[in-house]
């Protein structure tokens, strides 16, 4: 028997949550460094699976099943393609920077406070969220999926309720009250769509007879799966809408911009870097493979929507007088792209929103955790607050500008790859759509600059002549980032060439085929 390398990846965090979770009470570094050498850990297992995976290999590899609910065709089963490969390797990538970033963010407060905050439980609350993360990614059992799908949004609430940003303008009191409806919205939102997912589910398993979700797609390319056209565009929606929750696509997206101001800037990261990156992973997986037909019979409204998401996601942002708010509506507009990039139903667009999800995962972490550590000096969330500050701290205005820069999709950062090839995929079959989301594009050097200039540039105010610049521990957790933002910007392709096989399986799936260019390639 193989050693399940799957599963390895998942259980390591997990276990190193329950570790992070036993420390003593006043052993707070302890539990800092267990918890950063747990995920650490994992990282290292996701690289072994990255190399380990044969892009030109079987489709799902690294393969494990076993039984588990025997009487209701519920099994262990878990397999990976190029796309879940980049997303594990991605989730495994920012937790070690997330921890890091996030040292100070559940230390204790005030002498004489009412807020407590177990500095244990805050790591491994994320480490219990990176171990549900991965395995959702990894999961080919539709039920097991749905079940991770659920259960992670347990540590998120609390993650978001208990451990807010404490930079705040209208006092504890207020702040509190703020973090608790952020974090009860939350719930509620992707509550609503995990019942109505579990409708689906059930709907699925009376059609199907069995959660495989490989099964179930070869029933389906086979023509043996008997069900009605009406049933499976029901049974669609029913995925769709929980998925469009997380993802999240107006108009079920009020509930990010909540979350993310009132989360430290780690767990708004964790929330729009990853755990949101499951949603529209689960479109391409799940959506497309189970409900070929239905998903093609939905795209015309779906597009619209994604465009919808990409303007006034973009529109609001240039608006917004809160970083970290500013940063959720521009993640708003992005997950826009992702989903338009996913329906436009070419290989460039679906390759163009894996490598999207990636590289947005990078650019908001490096962008939002900068901010983190921005916001932390100066006690204030709010634009009008800030002024002057690359005079006194020049290398974190640098890395801002960078992180904002990659934000707006610069040319020779990673975004720009996913960006261009979602806009070429996109107008390939649908034009229209494919022109006015390029407004977006505008929209997002409007906000970004403009954020710049409002905080970094002009007179130094009073209230930041004193800050202090990015510390060691800081720059580790930027300099990797703004690396990776280069590299993939210059070479995507040790990235387009695991993702690109996994794409023209998903392209088979749904039996599309890119639009031939109308004037040929001179020869």
């Amino acid at each position: 028997m193989s050693f399940p390398l799957l599963t390895a990846t998942a259980v390591l965090p997990a276990v190193g949550a329950v570790a992070t979770a036993a420390v003593p009470a006043a052993r707070r570094t302890a539990a800092k460094w267990l918890a950063l050498l747990f995920s650490l850990a994992t990282l290292a297992l996701a690289v072994v699976v990255l190399v380990r995976f044969d892009p030109d290999g079987d489709r799902y590899q690294l393969t494990e099943s076993h039984a588990w609910i025997a009487e209701f065709g519920v099994r262990y089963e878990l397999g990976v393609d190029g796309i879940a490969v980049a997303m594990v390797a991605l989730t495994a990538l920012l937790i070690p920077f997330i921890v890091l970033a996030g040292w100070h963010d559940a230390d204790p407060l005030e002498t004489g406070s009412r807020r407590w905050r177990p500095t244990q439980g805050f790591f491994a609350l994320i480490l219990a969220v990176e171990a549900m993360v991965i395995l959702s990614f990894e999961a080919t059992d539709v039920f097991l999926f749905y079940i991770l799908f659920e259960a992670m949004l347990i540590p998120m609430y609390f993650l978001i309720g208990g451990f807010g940003d404490r930079a705040h303008e209208h006092g504890e009191e207020t702040a509190s009250t703020q973090r608790s409806y952020a974090a009860v919205k939350f719930l509620l939102y992707n509550l609503v769509g995990g019942l109505i997912m579990l409708a689906a589910v059930i709907g699925l398993y009376v059609v199907a007879g069995n959660f495989s979700l490989t099964e179930i797609a070869q029933a389906h390319a086979a023509g043996e799966l008997d069900m009605a056209t009406n049933t499976e565009r029901w049974l669609f929606l029913g995925f769709f809408f929980a998925f469009a929750v997380k993802a999240p696509l107006w108009p079920l997206h009020t509930w990010l911009p909540n979350a993310m101001g009132e989360a430290t800037a780690p767990v708004a990261v964790l929330i729009t870097a990853v755990v949101d990156k499951v949603g529209t992973f689960a479109m391409l997986r799940f959506c497309l493979q189970l409900f070929p037909e239905a998903s093609k019979w939905a795209t015309p409204a779906i597009l619209v929507l994604a465009l919808i998401s990409i303007v006034y996601g973009a529109l609001l942002a240039v608006g917004q007088r809160d970083i970290k708010r500013l940063v959720a509506y521009a993640s708003i507009s992005h997950f826009g792209f992702i989903v338009m990039g996913i329906f436009a139903m070419t290989s460039q667009g679906q390759s163009g929103a894996t490598l999207y999800m990636v590289n947005h995962g990078i650019s908001t972490a490096a962008l939002m955790l900068v901010a983190g550590f921005l916001i932390s000096r100066r006690g204030s969330r709010l634009i009008a607050d800030y002024g002057g500050v690359q005079k006194v701290a020049p290398v974190l205005a640098g890395t801002f500008l960078i992180g904002g820069l990659a934000t707006l999709s610069l040319p020779g950062l990673a975004p720009f790859v996913s960006e261009f090839l979602v806009l070429v995929g996109t107008f390939a079959s649908y034009p229209v759509i494919g022109i006015i989301a390029t407004f977006g594009i505008v929209l997002a050097a409007l906000y970004t600059l403009v954020l710049y200039q409002r905080t970094m540039t002009g007179p130094v105010k009073p209230e930041v002549a004193t800050m202090p610049d990015l510390r060691v521990r800081e720059l580790v957790v930027v300099a990797p980032l703004v690396a990776l933002l280069i590299f993939l910007g210059v070479y995507p392709k040790p990235l387009t060439d695991i993702v690109n096989p996994a794409v023209q399986h998903t392209m088979s799936d749904v039996q599309k085929k890119d639009p031939q260019p109308e004037v040929e390639a001179a020869k």
